[in-house]
């Protein structure tokens, strides 16, 4: 999957204590893209976008 494009960000709660987190790419067009703050270079997962608001509601659910 090509992420060319891809705006990375962090949450917001993740503050800025160089903490290692997850940045997300939700401005491309049928696609979600995930990958590990810490690799920026490194693999990123992606998603179809139904299927991540999916995993977003579950995780706020608990």
């Amino acid at each position: 999957m090509d992420l060319t494009g891809a705006r990375w960000r962090k949450s917001t709660k993740s503050g800025n204590n160089g903490g290692d987190c997850v940045e997300v790419a939700d401005n491309l067009p049928g696609v979600v893209g995930v990958r590990d703050s810490k690799d920026p270079a490194g693999p990123a997962l992606t998603f179809d976008p139904a299927a991540w608001s999916r995993f977003l509601a579950s995780a706020k659910r608990g």
